[in-house]
């Protein structure tokens, strides 16, 4: 829904290209920040023919089931402009969970750290800090890299 990271980005001056399948979240970060460009997608299909400064798959990129993590590296290095950070979260370690969003079943999946660290230098990315359960970030495991071609 676009908060408080993409107000943050906005705010600091630079675009943003928001995804979501979601039609209600879309809906909310187009009315909430008309100057962001908002596309509905699965980002597991996503190819904007564009690549960009930086990449963000915060709370959204642990959704998907390990296969389809795996996959979205590839993704990740199409849209990414050599030097672009690349920040994500996953899970602590390997494994997958179901928690509860308003009531509903929410999926979350992760792979272990050294599968991460392999298929990002893989794609050509540099791991730059991976901060497990960071208490600065309410708990969230949080990966920083950069794109290195």
């Amino acid at each position: 829904m676009g908060e408080p990271i993409a107000r943050h980005v906005l705010q600091s001056g630079f675009n943003v290209v928001g995804v979501d399948t979601s039609p209600t979240l879309i809906a909310l970060c187009q009315a909430r920040f008309p100057g962001g460009e908002w596309r509905l997608g699965d980002m597991r299909q996503l190819a904007l023919g564009r690549r960009f400064e930086g990449l963000l798959a915060w709370d959204s990129f642990f959704h998907l089931d390990a296969a389809n993590q795996r996959a979205m590296f590839l993704r990740f290095a199409a849209h990414a402009q050599p030097g672009a950070p690349l920040l994500f979260t996953s899970g602590p370690g390997h494994g997958e969970a179901i928690g509860e969003y308003c009531g509903e079943p929410l999926y979350h999946a992760s792979l272990d750290p050294a599968e991460y660290r392999q298929l990002l230098s893989a794609h050509g990315f540099r791991v730059l800090s991976h901060l497990v359960e960071d208490p600065d970030c309410g708990g969230r495991t949080v990966w920083l890299a950069d794109y290195r071609p």
